[in-house]
């Protein structure tokens, strides 16, 4: 059973994605809130799996929230996906760095609603490569900074390194797989083995590390 947090400062979506997830055999919501204080408060009360957490709430944002819950130290906290009514901003952007697992529209399907929660719940990122795409974008409109090479990616053998260059390009594992030329299975292997070797929660943060740690450029291909 996958247990979920709902934190939304309008009580109509609090209720309709309850009233949604909760029509699910395989999904309880555990609980919700009306801003990002009560947010924190309860999901370390209720310790539910997946947090939706609305962008812009009172009292507390949901980016610092999420910060207060993923951040330094809380490495066993819950999988965030982030609530917005805009296609991608600065909020979002940022929560993804605090170590949300992705963000989802609040116009979007139903289906795709539950879809997020069992997949960020199964420890994928929520990042379709439409949207790794968009958030490259992002980094391209950025100032480049220049940092040096984690340590960590000396760790990463040359396939699992091509295999996180391709992440960052925003390619599905299937896409990977027939650009290396191997099983798709053999992809899903080898994101696992980096992330573990990283210290990254899922795939939305493999991109974001990718980029910040000048593994990825920028027109790289």
């Amino acid at each position: 059973m996958i247990k979920v947090l709902i934190a939304d400062d309008q009580a109509m979506v609090r209720e309709g994605f309850g009233a949604l997830l909760g029509a699910q055999s395989d999904l309880l919501v555990v609980g919700d809130a009306a801003d990002g204080a009560q947010a924190v408060a309860a999901a370390r009360r209720l310790r539910p799996d997946v947090v939706l957490m609305d962008v812009r709430m009172p009292e507390l944002d949901g980016l610092e929230a999420t910060r207060q819950l993923l951040g330094a130290g809380h490495h066993d906290g819950p999988r965030v996906i982030i609530l917005t009514t805009f296609d991608l901003d600065d909020y979002v952007y940022e929560a993804l760095r605090a170590g949300a697992s992705g963000f989802l529209l609040k116009d979007a399907p139903a289906a795709d609603l539950v879809h997020a929660v069992r997949v960020v719940a199964a420890g994928d990122g929520l990042l379709a490569p439409s949207v790794t795409r968009r958030l490259i974008a992002e980094f391209a409109a950025r100032p480049a900074a220049r940092r040096a090479r984690p340590v960590a990616l000396n760790g990463l053998t040359p396939r699992e390194t091509d295999v996180l260059r391709q992440i960052a390009r925003g390619l599905s594992n299937q896409e990977i797989a027939a650009e290396l030329v191997v099983a798709e299975q053999t992809v899903k292997t080898h994101i696992g083995r980096i992330l573990a070797k990283l210290s990254l929660r899922d795939r939305a943060q493999a991109v974001i590390f990718a980029y910040e740690s000048g593994l990825v450029v920028i027109g790289d291909r």
